[in-house]
């Protein structure tokens, strides 16, 4: 069944390496291409991190080496890999095709500079959330203690992203600037979240804002990282269907995604270590609901709710 997952951090490694990582099929990456055509994955989103300890002045820097690597070492060495930039090319994508989507997590590398913003979305970036886990000139993340708001830069990235049609990522937000950012965007998503009421952290996002996503036709991804499924020492793929069964239940089945996150968490769910192994979630799910239900949490949903 096919795929389509919002989130993966492979450009960040392939940067980490200095370029070193054979995109192909280099093990470290979990999301190479052999294991994307492997684990059927269509659509993958590849985010740009930029580590938050890196000096301001070379963080821009370090966001266009990893937008250089998704150019030269992914697209331009894997002709089935397809850049999008048009969401009606997820449609028209062929047999063996994988779409890449180019995303950025967190503003900080921009500073205040929106000039730097239109540029990202002239280099092909088409969804952004506006933190990481803590606090920029946009807004506060999940993790920073003040939990402020979105600022007036904020509001004017939001305002963008609702002119170019780009998606605005809710999954790194504290809930303050949360509330703030889904009273405004157009085409609000969370690329990477679980449910709060099983299992207790502030990247997870509550049953309120569940339903709020909900309300506004907008995804919520499911997330593979274990310090979001479940606090036990091993975790395991149904812990993460548990997440989609709560927000089915606060009424998600028509907005619910996958996110995986993989080359971003050093930990896994067990039977869930890479992208090649993206079937054995859609088997699982396949034991709980219908082959309908199951296809719009690996892509139908998703497609169903591409900006128009």
């Amino acid at each position: 069944m096919h795929i389509i997952d919002l989130h993966c951090d492979a450009l960040y490694k392939i940067w980490e390496s200095g370029g070193k990582l054979r995109y192909t099929d280099a093990p470290e990456l979990e999301t190479n291409r052999n294991r994307l055509l492997k684990g059927q994955i269509r659509l993958q989103g590849y985010a740009v991190f930029v580590d938050p300890d890196l000096p301001d002045p070379v963080k821009f820097q370090s966001c266009l080496d990893q937008i250089h690597y998704f150019y030269a070492e992914v697209l331009e060495k894997h002709p089935e890999i397809v850049h999008i930039t048009d969401w009606s090319q997820i449609t028209s994508l062929q047999q063996g095709q994988i779409g890449a989507l180019l995303t950025l997590e967190g503003v900080d590398p921009i500073g205040n500079d929106l000039h730097k913003m239109h540029l990202l979305y002239r280099l092909g970036v088409r969804s952004v959330g506006l933190t990481w886990n803590f606090a920029n000139l946009a807004a506060d993340g999940a993790l920073e203690p003040r939990g402020a708001g979105l600022t007036t830069f904020g509001r004017e990235l939001v305002a963008m992203y609702n002119k170019y049609k780009m998606l605005t990522d809710m999954s790194h937000l504290c809930e303050r600037a949360f509330w703030d950012v889904i009273e405004i965007a157009d085409y609000p998503i969370a690329s990477h979240s679980n449910a709060r009421a099983l299992l207790d952290h502030p990247r997870n996002l509550t049953d309120e804002q569940a339903r709020a996503m909900f309300a506004r036709q907008a995804m919520v991804h499911v997330v593979y990282c274990p310090y979001f499924v479940q606090n036990t020492d091993i975790v395991t793929i149904p812990q993460l269907v548990a997440h989609i069964d709560h927000f089915c239940a606060l009424g998600g089945e028509q907005h619910i995604g996958l996110g995986s996150d993989f080359d971003g968490i050093s930990m896994h769910i067990q039977g869930l270590e890479h992208a090649g192994q993206t079937q054995r979630l859609i088997e699982e799910l396949l034991k709980h609901y219908t082959e309908e239900q199951v296809q719009g949490f690996a892509h139908g949903n998703f497609i169903r709710h591409l900006p128009v």
